[in-house]
C-alpha cells in the first residue's frame, strides 16, 4: 500500500497554518494561493478518477473557506495516487504553495 502520509501532513499544516493566519495575511494573496493549489489538487484527482473528461473547477467559497478546501483536495488526491513519485510531486506542489501564501 502506498504510504501518502507526507502528502497528508503537508496539506493539514498549511490548512492549520491558513487557519491561523490573520484575515489581512489571507486578504493579501494567502487565500487565493490555497484556492489556486486546492484547484490544482482538484483537477488532478479528477484527472486520475476520471480519464477523459473536462475536470470541474473548484468553486472560489471565500478567503475563509480556503483552508478547507485544500484539505478536501488533497486528501482526495491522497487517495487516488498510484505511485511515490506522484506523492513527492504533490508535497511539492503544496510545499511551494505555502511558501508563496506566506504562511
Amino acid at each position: 500500500m502506498l504510504d501518502t502520509t507526507p502528502l497528508t501532513r503537508a496539506v493539514d499544516h498549511f490548512a492549520d497554518r491558513l487557519r491561523a493566519a490573520p484575515q489581512s495575511r489571507l486578504q493579501r494573496g494567502a487565500a487565493a494561493e490555497a484556492l489556486a493549489l486546492a484547484r490544482e489538487l482538484a483537477r488532478w484527482t479528477q484527472r486520475v478518477e476520471e480519464p477523459g473528461t473536462e475536470p470541474r473547477e473548484m468553486p472560489d467559497a471565500g478567503m475563509f473557506a480556503a483552508a478547507d478546501q485544500i484539505s478536501v483536495a488533497g486528501h482526495d488526491l491522497a487517495l487516488v495516487l498510484r505511485d511515490e513519485r506522484e506523492v513527492e510531486e504533490a508535497v511539492r506542489l503544496v510545499e511551494e504553495a505555502q511558501k508563496r501564501a506566506g504562511v
